[in-house]
């Protein structure tokens, strides 16, 4: 370093304290956001029928969802766990009002260690009642609202049996999906994954799918 201009430099140190890593700054960065009441953390029941994501987003709005967790288990309701960026605590209240408000069982799990801890990781597991299960990842632009256009461009003809997204504040939306879609429709279901313009992989025999969240009778 040349010292003879350090009198107008501006330095940083990073004090980050032993045992230290990228992977648990991510864990300080989420719990930052969240002791500082910039995320919040809902479980929501919504009805189980195709669409159903979609209407529950538009019913946020542009809100920046920064999480998205959700498996089926029954046919007549789907119970989903859902981050967003707020401004405040009362920001927090006013959405669980409007949802409720819109009939959905809405709670609010911002303060519960366990959903931050365990919880938020472990939803999901092999659904009893799924048939026809077909598995993508999906590549999308991330930006306000690009997970509701993103289901928009989905649109409901197959149901949704799965679905994960996590916001990391990348310049991509990464997402794991399912749906459910009859053998005969198989073909129909694989066109409509090559117009939909996103970047997007089949997954149906991944390891990691077969041994955690395969349906018993998958076909």
């Amino acid at each position: 370093m040349d010292r003879t201009h350090s009198k107008t430099q501006h330095f940083a140190a990073v004090l980050s304290g032993a045992h230290m890593h990228f992977d648990r700054l991510r864990f300080v960065a989420e719990r930052a956001e969240l002791g500082e009441s910039r995320e919040a953390l809902f479980a929501v029941t919504i009805p189980e029928r195709a669409g159903a994501f979609r209407q529950f987003c538009a019913t946020l709005g542009k809100r920046i969802i920064t999480e998205f967790n959700y498996r089926l288990s029954q046919r007549d309701r789907a119970e989903i766990f859902v981050g967003m960026t707020i401004q405040s605590r009362e920001d927090a209240h006013e959405v669980q009002a409007k949802l409720n408000a819109q009939g959905y069982e809405t709670a609010d799990l911002t303060d519960s260690e366990m959903a931050k801890l365990h919880i938020r990781y472990m939803v999901g597991g092999r659904a009893q009642f799924v048939e026809g299960e077909r598995v993508c990842r999906f590549e999308f632009p991330e930006r306000p609202g690009a997970l509701l256009q993103f289901l928009d461009t989905l649109g409901g003809r197959w149901n949704i049996s799965l679905f994960h997204y996590r916001n990391h504040g990348s310049d991509f939306g990464r997402v794991l999906a399912a749906f459910e879609v009859p053998k005969s429709d198989y073909v129909a279901f694989e066109g409509f994954l090559a117009d939909l313009g996103y970047e997007y992989q089949l997954e149906d025999n991944d390891e990691a799918y077969r041994r955690f969240l395969e349906p018993p009778h998958h076909p």
